[in-house]
């Protein structure tokens, strides 16, 4: 096992981390940028090491930094988190080359799934459903006028590099297919350095399911169920639960099995999460995120499987703790994003929080690297906090969710707790009867 583990990230996930390792006693090293000094992973970690000023670039995704903190602490592993460089290959790489284990699967896996292109078609030869498109890569207007006709309008224009919906648009006629492909090359170019194109059948009222893996280095692989992450903003999740209101114990069987069987031909190393678009009760596989995913706490609360500790059991080389067989799918659980933005604009809302109390009872869980007086920097992402409640069965936990919400006080910022009272509320909502363009029309009513 890991004596040392540096957590290159920052917010409530380095804080998840820290506490997976303690938990099971291992040191651990946080790395900062000068605007995160007193942040609360930086205050509980063993050792703390700053790596920069706020920008980002200089800091959290500064390579040689995040390298030399390692060297200085003598950490003997990196663990992620989420976005900055969790599915960067190159970093994976470079620590492999300096002997430092990196808490995810390897650079050669994260490199296939982070092209969306090669990914696809890899998806495809692994008996994964897909959507109609394109093979490969759009090259000629000619060539997407070709697919176009073959898969029917709408079709949708994806950047291959892609990722938060920049480099995505949707085109309903052949008038409109020719701007799509000139405005998504030039969003790709500007947001990823590559205006590689590919094009999808566009689906119309499609819902958000993806189903989380896991897989060690003993052959042992599981799956452990769906989040349905439908309700989104701009491409953004907002809000997730588990199980999906839309699936029932067959298709999750049926599903979480392809997967399962894919990833283990795959040899993947590690978690990972497999995301569908579906519709009339059909797959189309979108993408695969060769990481921790936000919305991870859900899965966690309906099965009872830490998925952090597995991570790092599983990248000291041990086996996971548990077989497919012994998954158990117990009650549901629902995840809010708590963002530091205007609940109706969404502009953001950096600043000092004046007073945080978070609500309690049985089946909440609050992630948050938050407490009162902390200042939130205006230079990251605006989560600010992750509300999970659970409760035996969806009705409970919906129930359970309304009260927390109002429990919830975070003084001297906006957040977007106000918008999550109103979509409890919802009968969309509260039936479960809602898909991936549900929450922006819902908004603009509301408006």
């Amino acid at each position: 096992m890991f004596e040392k583990v540096l957590i290159a990230n920052r917010g409530e996930i380095a804080l998840r981390i820290h506490r997976a390792c303690r938990e099971m006693g291992i040191k651990t090293v946080a790395v900062h940028s000068t605007a995160d000094a007193d942040a609360m992973h930086v205050r509980l970690a063993n050792e703390s090491v700053c790596i920069g000023p706020p920008a980002a670039s200089e800091s959290y995704l500064n390579i040689p930094a995040i390298i030399s903190a390692c060297e200085i602490t003598g950490a003997d592993a990196v663990h992620p988190g989420y976005g900055f460089l969790s599915e960067n290959a190159r970093f994976a790489d470079i620590l492999k080359a300096h002997d430092i284990t990196f808490i995810g699967p390897s650079g050669d896996h994260i490199r296939l799934m982070g092209d969306k292109i090669q990914a696809k078609i890899t998806a495809k030869e692994l008996g994964i459903p897909v959507v109609p498109g394109s093979d490969g890569a759009i090259t000629t207007d000619d060539q997407a006028y070709k697919v176009a006709e073959e898969t029917g309008y709408p079709v949708l224009v994806k950047a291959a590099a892609g990722g938060g919906g920049r480099g995505m648009k949707v085109a309903r006629s052949r008038e409109e297919l020719s701007s799509a492909l000139s405005t998504a090359r030039s969003e790709a170019k500007a947001a990823f350095g590559d205006d590689a194109l590919y094009m999808e059948k566009y689906l119309g009222q499609p819902r958000h399911i993806e189903v989380q893996v896991i897989a060690d280095s003993h052959g042992n692989v599981a799956h452990l169920g769906e989040r349905d992450c439908s309700l989104q903003r701009r491409h953004q999740k907002v809000l997730e639960e588990c199980p999906s209101p839309a699936l029932n114990a067959q298709q999750r069987a049926e599903i979480g099995g392809i997967v399962a069987r894919a990833i283990k031909k795959l040899g993947y190393l590690g978690v990972g999460t497999v995301e569908f678009l579906y519709e009339n009760g059909e797959f189309f596989f979108i993408e695969m995120n060769t990481r921790l995913q936000v919305e991870h706490p859900i899965t966690e609360a309906v099965t009872g499987i830490d998925l952090v500790r597995e991570q790092i059991r599983i990248a000291a080389g041990m086996e996971m703790s548990f077989r497919q067989e012994d998954v158990e799918f117990s009650g549901h659980a629902v995840e809010c994003r708590i963002n530091a933005e205007d609940p109706r604009t969404f502009a953001p809302s950096p600043g000092t929080v004046k007073d945080f109390h978070t609500p309690g009872g049985l089946g909440v869980r609050v992630d948050s690297a938050v407490y009162s007086g902390y200042r939130i920097p205006p230079y990251y992402d605006s989560l600010i906090g992750k509300l999970v409640v659970s409760g035996r069965n969806r009705n409970e936990c919906l129930m359970r969710l309304r009260r927390t919400l109002h429990e919830f006080v975070i003084d001297g910022i906006k957040t977007t707790i106000p918008l999550f009272q109103d979509l409890v509320n919802e009968p969309d909502f509260m039936n479960g009867e809602y898909h991936i363009h549900w929450l922006e029309d819902f908004l603009k009513q509301k408006s």
